[in-house]
C-alpha cells in the first residue's frame, strides 16, 4: 500500500492545511522534526493526529511533505 497521494492531491493538501489547522506548514515540518524520534511514516501520522488532532490526510501530507524535503536535503 502506497503511503504518497499524487502530486497534484498532496500540493492540494499542503495549500489547504494553513487554512484548516491555523499554522502554517513550517510549523508543521519543525514540529515532525523537533516531536519523538520516531522512523516509520504511519508512526509519524499517528503521532501528529493523537498530539495535534489532525485529519488523517493532513497529517500524511505534513509527513510526506517532511520526507521528501529531507530526501532534498540530503542529495543536496
Amino acid at each position: 500500500m502506497s503511503h504518497v497521494n499524487s502530486d497534484e492531491t498532496h500540493r492540494n493538501l499542503l495549500s489547504r492545511i494553513p487554512h484548516c489547522t491555523g499554522r502554517e506548514i513550517a510549523d508543521w515540518l519543525r514540529a515532525v522534526d523537533e516531536g519523538p524520534a520516531l522512523s516509520r511514516f504511519e508512526e509519524k501520522v499517528s503521532w501528529l493526529r493523537g498530539e495535534h488532532g489532525l485529519a488523517y490526510g493532513h497529517a500524511k501530507a505534513i509527513v510526506h511533505e517532511y520526507d521528501l524535503r529531507r530526501a532534498a536535503r540530503k542529495l543536496g
